[in-house]
């Protein structure tokens, strides 16, 4: 996939970024230093759309949370409910996705490794081949050929011993906090094949399909000090934020909390790691982090809470650190267009305006991100929909709200 970067970071050179700030609430009592004084014809204006669009029927049986802020005059302008500590569903996505750009960068890479121990006679070896995983989610089966070629140019055509998955990168747990049985998960091995935990099996095929001559036994275990490497199959990280924001694609998500995880340097990692590094993020932005409960990185978890203050300081976080924003700003859903957005605000000023992560998990429907408004601000927001028996009438209130910021 093809990244337009150049572009943006052209476009990011021209824009008066804001210096960085502290980004708790300014409405907040505690907090009353104000950037830039309030244009109250704007203000006005806006806060009486959004508030006769609180009047909505839906909103007699759903809770709200939502929250709007001016990025370019760096104030909020709107907020109703915005501290109610509410599920974000897949809105998640954005505090990992931020998280994992600030920490690990744009530049890194997820490894799986092929290493061997053992002796080589000839063509063969004897020892064991261990299979590395690093929670890797875009492996497929061109990775294993891949891999099966970098034992034939190392002059290896027959082994005899085993074929060992290596997967001590995280816990044993398969699955996240609370995630119900009968959802659609994602496997949390860090070993995977077509999202499957089939590593090792379908290695062991398709080294068989490409001419090696094999003796050996599969397994599972840790891969020892001094292994000869064979082949390190890399993936950008910026390959899997995409898909991820996209289309939603919750191991993708799970695959770069764990990355996150992995930065708090403990072996094998867990999901309260994850926790542990969105929480010190929280931290540095300004806030208390204690009330915020992260128990995953998708937003599957129904333990998950956050509020729409904190999505809007993640929101504020990535766009004014240039070296998040133009990565994170192009891969979220664009409305109209692409992603999760691609069939909703089909025309008006929000077409192709909103770029924003949709989150729907049942009885919930969340909606986070950028939009531009008619006087050229850049604006950013978060919308909590909880309780909402369809999830197609919270996501038209959604639509209505950032028809009312683009218009």
């Amino acid at each position: 996939m093809k990244y337009p970067f150049l572009l943006l970071w052209a476009w990011l050179a021209a824009m008066p970024l804001p210096a960085q700030t502290d980004y708790r609430n300014e409405f907040s009592v505690s907090d009353t230093i104000f950037v830039q004084e309030t244009n109250p014809a704007t203000d006005n204006w806006l806060s009486a759309r959004l508030d006769n669009l609180t009047e909505d029927p839906l909103l007699h049986s759903v809770q709200l949370g939502m929250m709007v802020y001016d990025l370019t005059d760096r104030r909020p302008v709107y907020s109703w409910n915005e501290r109610y500590r509410m599920r974000p569903a897949s809105v998640e996505k954005v505090a990992t996705s931020v998280t994992a750009l600030d920490m690990l960068g744009p530049q890194f890479k997820y490894h799986t490794y092929l290493r061997y121990v053992g002796t080589l006679h000839g063509d063969t070896l004897r020892g064991n081949l261990y299979c590395i995983g690093g929670f890797d989610p875009t492996v497929r089966q061109s990775t294993l050929v891949a891999m099966a070629d970098s034992l034939r140019r190392a002059g290896i055509r027959r082994i005899e011993g085993r074929i060992v998955a290596d997967k001590s990168m995280k816990d044993t747990l398969m699955y996240g906090s609370g995630w119900c049985w009968d959802d659609d998960n994602p496997t949390l091995s860090p070993l995977l094949i077509d999202k499957k935990d089939r590593f090792v099996q379908e290695f062991r095929t398709v080294l068989a399909k490409r001419g090696f001559t094999l003796d050996v036994t599969l397994g599972e275990g840790r891969c020892p000090h001094g292994a000869v490497e064979v082949a390190d199959m890399a993936t950008p990280i910026l390959l899997v934020l995409d898909r991820m924001l996209k289309e939603s694609d919750n191991l993708y998500a799970e695959s770069m909390f764990y990355q996150v995880a992995a930065g708090q340097h403990a072996t094998p990692v867990k999901a309260a790691d994850g926790e542990k590094a969105v929480k010190q993020l929280i931290q540095r932005m300004g806030y208390n982090p204690a009330p915020y409960s992260i128990a995953d990185g998708s937003g599957l978890s129904p333990y998950d809470f956050l509020t729409p203050e904190i999505v809007v300081a993640f929101l504020r976080y990535a766009y004014e650190h240039p070296p998040i924003y133009p990565y994170f700003y192009q891969s979220l859903p664009i409305a109209g267009r692409d992603g999760t957005l691609q069939n909703r605000m089909k025309k008006g000023r929000e077409y192709g305006n909103v770029h924003a992560k949709t989150g729907t998990v049942t009885g919930v429907s969340t909606l986070a991100g950028y939009c531009r408004a008619a006087n050229g601000h850049e604006l950013c927001f978060a919308i909590f929909c909880q309780g909402a028996q369809k999830a197609s009438d919270a996501r038209a209130f959604q639509d209505k709200v950032c028809a009312a910021l683009c218009r």
